[in-house]
């Protein structure tokens, strides 16, 4: 049982995000993982831009290096040809592998910590930006503040990245630094938006933040303890005052995204335990779950 996945149409009422119209003053658009294209029309920011997907063997025995014709579909997908800004939710292979690449072919700035910096210096792109944690950052309409966050346990490759990464690399080369959740304001309307990237949490850190939506990444949450998932909704969701969640990386990423998408095995992870869950801790909240639809612009403040 544990080598079987989730089965997805078990959820396609969940799969219902509103879609964005010619009044939505900012889209939200999914493009697998925790890749997120924040966008207004004239301001736009991406979280990860992870759009290459390895396959496994791949990453088990090989360096790893972007794939150039799959992060040009993505982004063509997505209608991006300019980016204000590239931030990675932290830096292991399946959210930063492609991060300055698609920072370069932007223009976009790369944000983070130090091992994002190394990830674009290691690349050779110039416009790497250090943040100061909790401190808002300016990006373009947006604005962008990065609080200390914490990976889900395990952390197959804890620590930070120290020196700049050379593409083709070892798949342990990108270790998580530092784990972000991301608020995302868009200063002409007030709208909020919090990321988090990894279902992990560090207590009492988003104290005092607001945001009217939350992409709430679940990979691995659903082997954790029932009190761990509590704990998480409380320290996220809850904290943040939010009315509408939608859940994030709970997609297997060895699978390229021009073929359906599936679940993480159970042997990684089990949607089916965090769907129960939290549609239960949604439902005594009054708050809406959803999962994304993949490339759909979303309007998820209607």
């Amino acid at each position: 049982m544990i080598l079987r996945r989730p089965d997805l149409h078990a959820y396609t009422v969940r799969f219902d995000v509103p879609a964005a119209t010619a009044g939505s003053s900012v889209t939200v658009s999914w493009a697998g993982v925790t890749t997120l294209l924040v966008d207004d029309g004239q301001s736009a920011v991406l979280t990860d831009g992870f759009f290459s997907r390895p396959n496994l063997v791949t990453v088990a025995t090989r360096r790893l290096t972007s794939s150039l014709p799959r992060i040009q579909t993505a982004l063509s997908r997505l209608g991006v040809q300019r980016l204000d800004a590239v931030t990675p939710v932290h830096t292991h292979y399946d959210h930063a592998l492609d991060s300055a690449v698609v920072a370069e072919r932007t223009g976009a700035r790369l944000i983070g910590g130090e091992s994002a910096a190394h990830l674009g210096r290691g690349h050779g792109w110039p416009h790497v930006e250090v943040v100061t944690p909790g401190q808002p950052v300016p990006v373009g309409n947006f604005e962008l503040t990065l609080i200390e966050g914490a990976h889900c346990p395990p952390d197959r490759f804890p620590g930070p990245i120290t020196a700049p990464i050379h593409p083709p690399a070892r798949v342990s080369a990108y270790r998580c630094g530092e784990a972000w959740s991301t608020l995302v304001r868009h200063r002409p309307t007030g709208r909020r938006l919090l990321i988090v990237g990894s279902a992990g949490y560090v207590a009492g850190a988003l104290a005092g933040q607001r945001a009217d939506v939350v992409y709430l990444g679940v990979g691995q949450l659903g082997r954790q303890p029932l009190d761990y998932l509590k704990a998480y909704w409380q320290e996220t969701v809850r904290t943040v005052g939010a009315r509408r969640v939608v859940l994030i990386h709970w997609d297997d990423f060895f699978r390229p995204l021009h073929e359906p998408l599936r679940a993480l095995p159970r042997a990684v992870d089990d949607l089916d335990v965090s769907m129960r869950v939290l549609s239960g801790l949604a439902e005594t909240d009054g708050v809406a779950l959803h999962l994304p639809t993949l490339w759909q612009r979303s309007d998820p403040w209607r």
